[in-house]
């Protein structure tokens, strides 16, 4: 994750002078070679003497007017929005500026403002604002150049070349995940452990949970699992441990198993670290004994409140046991101060930015939404949300506009973020909207108004009725107004193409279910051209949009944290992506977004978006028509179809539309038997590596329920789709990351996977000896027409 290039490339002093005005005093190293006004009017806000300190946020390198000519050329390494044929253009820079004021009566107008920023090539420019605290502490009391030096050297002597690099896959597994541990084995710089097995403690009574936990020793492949000085009989499901492919995986144990190269304490159960169980009511006693309270959580319910013991190697050894960030350090006139970099960044995904924040601005019962009606922002005609306002505006390529009159400019900056990482998927998705992000826009340097399809933040009203722009976003006031004149920028067809064309391959049709030619001539007459006004911004109080935010406002009501509002929002994205996908090929014949849209048949899987039934596909394309439409002539489109591109031809798992599966197993009801035996299959026989591994996970979000999809398979009548199933598990325990996606399903899913993984064992150990398996180590498959297996009398 080092990189190529130093973290600041360049460190700036700009200072307010009451005759000439905002001033830039020092560049260091070098003069970046552009307006030296412009950057020194970016960094001191319109406003900034009515505040004490306030922090913004610019961007260089973006347009023409802030690109940077320095004399020696920068170090640089191409960045992932490079990486599609665009090596001619330079590489953005992140800047945070801190601007100060302090109050001094000795000098003009009573007051001091200077303000220091610093340059840097990494999006999570969070993680220098402590450092460039005590830099510009530094500079008020001895005002030079070795203030910037000392900086500049501080924070280019930072050591991140032991961070992990992770995928786009990992970083989507960790992002989802609250468990601090994730990838844990990672960490190369923490020492390994010894596996330690000790033996089954039973109370005196004897009574003990059945299943506590599967423990899994992913790393112990070459060793054999410490057999129960005490053993049972060995078909028993509860056995305290037994061997599935070198691995020891524990069922019902009291102790703590320590992974030899993780260094987790799998062993206290789900979620635990240490000894710490999240699923179980389980904790350490001081005799190394684990009081277990039998209840059970859901499957899906992951929590990062683990609680640190002795035995964790991150504290042993000083570092953040929280695997989601590298601890690292940054030394400064003889402080150290610790750094958390995160390592699950993507580059659209720029600061501290709150999508929950952004949510609750706009969502109170004081929302006011002006303007005329337009198809692209107005999915649900006037009772469409705000922030299903600013979405459509974002992926359709509208000017935006977000307004803090006599706020800090910091604060603006970051709606600005927020909307960026809103439209994009929390950067998982979409790309494209930090490249045309001004977080601080202020009236000097004027020029970022002629970009096309801006998202700006101005403290200075005057924009309102000066500026160019489709869409104001007021933060003080709360208001949502629609430029009067968007019709004229963006003129719209009264029909969506994708229900009037008549050259259309064939008709919507949902998988498993019934349609007609006259149902989608009906959609296409109450919203085309045939429809009056009313008609065509129809609103419904049970739209998908506003009962997605309904759920979001009552999750954060509820006080679910900002992993979960961020995890909705990529899947909302995603969705949507695969929904312009469909209507493309119902326009066009073809689509370059996704997969194309077929049924499963005559043996082969089926692929495309999914819908639960007909009546939802003519909702969902009726709906966002319009705004795909609007999105297709963006720029963000067109990224969107080279990453699309990109990932069919580097994907682990071929062959498949493997989103397509598993959103089968986890929304359509009924599913054929020959369909889930193909699905099951599919997907073990490409589980071979790592990546594919990987791949998988990161499909299987915790919040969507994480591995309960394939779990419920264990439970099915068929024998040979349970065998695949514990196949694929048994291929997840082999990595640390699925040992914890499975210790995540609830004590009736791992005990039905550890009772069929040992017997299927058991078989295996019998077949290649020549022994026939007892029988009660034979799985039955039950009869289809046996009243008794269907539980009937």
């Amino acid at each position: 994750m080092a990189g190529k290039g130093p973290h600041c490339s360049f460190v700036l002093l700009a200072e307010f002078d009451i005759d000439s005005g905002a001033q830039l005093t020092y560049q260091f190293p070098q003069p970046l070679g552009t307006d030296e006004g412009l950057l020194a009017n970016l960094m001191l806000p319109d406003g900034a003497e009515r505040h004490l300190e306030d922090w913004t946020i610019f961007f260089l390198n973006q347009t023409p007017f802030n690109t940077i000519a320095p004399v020696l050329a920068l170090e640089t390494e191409p960045s992932d929005n490079q990486s599609n044929g665009e090596d001619d253009r330079p590489e953005l820079l992140y800047v945070l500026n801190l601007v100060r004021t302090k109050h001094d009566k000795s000098v003009r107008r009573g007051a001091v403002v200077k303000a220091m920023a610093i340059c840097t090539r990494h999006p999570f420019i969070q993680i220098f604002k402590p450092v460039l605290l005590l830099a510009l502490d530094d500079y008020f009391a001895n005002p030079s150049q070795e203030c910037l030096t000392r900086l500049f050297d501080a924070i280019n002597s930072m050591n991140i070349s032991a961070a992990p690099a992770l995928t786009r896959c990992e970083k989507l597994i960790m992002r989802a995940s609250e468990r601090k541990d994730i990838f844990a084995e990672k960490f190369t710089h923490i020492p390994p452990l010894p596996l330690k097995a000790a033996h089954k403690t039973t109370g005196s009574n004897g009574s003990h949970s059945s299943e506590d936990g599967v423990l899994i020793s992913a790393r112990a492949r070459s060793t054999t699992a410490t057999s129960d000085h005490n053993p049972t009989h060995p078909s028993s499901p509860s056995d305290s441990s037994f061997s599935l492919g070198g691995s020891a995986v524990w069922v019902n144990d009291d102790s703590v198993i320590v992974d030899s190269q993780v260094g987790v304490a799998i062993g206290a159960g789900p979620g635990s670290v240490g000894g710490a169980s999240v699923s179980g009511s389980s904790v350490l006693t001081s005799r190394g004994r684990r009081s277990t309270d039998t209840s059970s959580n859901s499957s899906h319910a992951y929590s990062g409140g683990a609680i640190p013991t002795s035995s964790d190697p991150h504290l042993r050894s000083g570092i953040s046991k929280d695997t989601h960030f590298f601890q690292t350090s940054i030394a400064y006139k003889g402080h150290t101060l610790p750094i958390k970099l995160p390592l699950a960044t993507f580059p659209e995904e720029v600061g501290e930015y709150s999508l929950i924040q952004l949510i609750q601005t706009f969502s109170s019962p004081l929302i006011t939404i002006s303007g005329p009606l337009h198809p692209h922002l107005h999915t649900n005609g006037i009772l469409t949300h705000p922030i299903t306002i600013l979405f459509n505006a974002l992926v359709t390529g509208k000017r935006i506009l977000f307004l803090g009159h006599n706020i800090p400019a910091g604060q603006v900056a970051n709606y600005v973020l927020s909307a960026c990482a809103l439209g994009s998927g929390c950067g998982a998705v979409l790309r494209g909207f930090i490249e045309r992000s001004f977080p601080y826009a202020g009236l000097a340097g004027e020029d970022w108004v002629s970009t096309p399809a801006y998202i700006a933040g101005v403290t200075n009203p005057i924009f309102e009725t000066s500026g160019p722009w489709d869409l104001l976003m007021d933060i003080g006031t709360g208001r949502v107004v629609v430029h009067k004149d968007i019709h004229v920028s963006f003129p719209t067809t009264m029909a969506p193409p994708a229900l009037v064309n008549p050259m259309m391959p064939r008709p919507i049709k949902a998988e498993n279910s019934t349609g007609s030619e006259d149902d989608i001539q009906r959609i296409a007459t109450r919203d085309g051209k045939d429809g009056n006004q009313k008609s065509e911004f129809a609103a419904k109080q049970d739209s998908l949009d506003n009962m997605f935010i309904e759920d979001l406002i009552s999750a954060i009501t509820s006080h679910f944290g900002e992993t979960l509002v961020r995890m909705r929002f990529t899947e909302y994205v995603s969705r949507f992506v695969r929904l312009a996908s469909r209507y493309e090929e119902l326009v066009v014949g073809s689509t370059k977004l996704g997969c194309g849209s077929a049924p499963f048949s005559d043996g082969s899987l089926g692929s495309g978006i999914v819908f639960s039934d007909e009546a939802v596909a003519f909702k969902e394309l009726a709906a966002n028509a319009s705004r795909i439409e609007g999105w297709r002539r963006s720029k963000s489109y067109q990224y969107c179809v080279q990453d699309f591109k990109k990932y069919r031809a580097t994907a682990a798992i071929q062959g498949f539309d493997l989103s397509h599966q598993l959103l089968k197993l986890r929304l359509v009801k009924n599913l054929p038997d020959a369909e889930v035996e193909l699905i099951v299959h599919s997907i073990a026989d490409n589980l071979r590596t790592y990546e594919q591994i990987v791949e998988l996970l990161a499909c299987m979000p915790p919040h969507a329920g994480g591995l309960q999809p394939l779990s419920f398979c264990l439970f099915h009548h068929q024998e040979s789709i349970r065998e695949a199933t514990v196949g694929i598990f048994n291929e997840l325990r082999q990595n640390p990351v699925g040992v914890i996606f499975l210790q995540a399903l609830n004590h009736f899913q791992r005990y039905a996977y550890v009772r069929q993984a040992h017997a299927r064992e058991s078989r295996m150990k019998d077949l290649s000896h020549g022994l026939a398996p007892p029988p009660h180590l034979v799985s039955r498959t039950p009869s289809n027409r046996s009243e008794v297996s269907l539980g009937g009398m």
